[in-house]
């Protein structure tokens, strides 16, 4: 069965409505939705509107890392040959995603976009970091889900050549061969699934920081184990061994998450 939609929901023109541009829009949506609920229901120390800002910093923290993300991790020699073309992010780089004509996004380099956004935007308004990030973290994977939907749906980021009876055709892949809808299972594993371990523990979080670790840990464990049936970037290969730069940054990601973990933990009381 091939896996391929139009990427363009509708176009004025030249001007095009794509659905991972879309799918952007509607994860931070949920984000933001999900956030508004924890603070109306749990009786958080926010004000709403700090909720609005602080997704405000992270939206451009997101674009801005994902793309110089994906220069450093999987673009380098691109952007040696053609810098002002490789920074900018609507030019066309393989194995890239599409945001309304924006291609070559990192996750991971979002991931740090984020991080850096939200420690600067916290001491601006003189507000505890991990306290801010752990207030977004539970619902983050249901709004990530939606993007590897939108991977999904434009036929991107497919996984690798198998015989199961699970596997589609991808018209963009370099044969055409049964693989892995590997962004599906993203979708539900490093999304849904994520989501509700998450979310059934948001208001037992013992300390400012364990959430945050949590999701870096839980992420770049099970984002490790599924890049085993995604297709390598094609411009990389396998860069360690039989692993994938997806795998050696969950292996970064996972050593962040369990450091977090204990550099916040309170000490034991004697």
């Amino acid at each position: 069965m091939p896996s391929y939609t139009n990427p363009v929901i509708f176009s004025f023109g030249t001007f095009a409505i794509r659905w991972y541009g879309m799918m952007y829009i509607v994860a931070f949506a949920i984000v933001y939705a999900l956030t508004r609920y924890r603070l109306n229901k749990e009786k958080l120390s926010f004000e709403p509107a700090f909720i609005g800002d602080a997704l405000t910093w992270s939206m451009v923290g997101v674009v801005l890392g994902g793309r110089l993300g994906y220069i450093i991790f999987y673009g380098t020699s691109s952007f040696i040959s053609d810098p002002l073309g490789s920074i900018t992010p609507w030019s066309s780089s393989p194995g890239g995603c599409h945001f309304s004509g924006i291609s070559g996004m990192s996750y991971h380099g979002g991931v740090i976009g984020v991080i850096v956004a939200l420690f600067a935007f916290t001491r601006s308004r003189k507000r505890g970091f991990f306290e801010t990030f752990d207030l977004f973290i539970p619902a983050i994977p249901l709004g990530y889900m939606f993007g590897r939907i939108g991977n999904f749906i434009n036929g991107e980021l497919y996984g690798r050549v198998t015989e199961s009876a699970i596997g589609m055709y991808f018209p963009l892949a370099p044969t055409w061969e049964l693989r892995h809808p590997s962004q599906l299972y993203e979708a539900l594993f490093e999304g849904a699934v994520l989501f509700i371990l998450l979310w059934s523990v948001r208001t037992k979080s013992p300390y400012p920081g364990f959430l945050s670790a949590s999701y870096l840990f839980g992420y770049g464990f099970v984002r490790f184990f599924i890049e085993f049936f995604r297709e390598p970037d094609v411009q990389l290969g396998f860069v360690l061994l039989n692993f994938s730069m997806g795998q050696i940054l969950c292996m970064v990601m996972m050593i962040a998450g369990a450091g977090i973990f204990f550099a916040t933990k309170p000490p034991a009381q004697s």
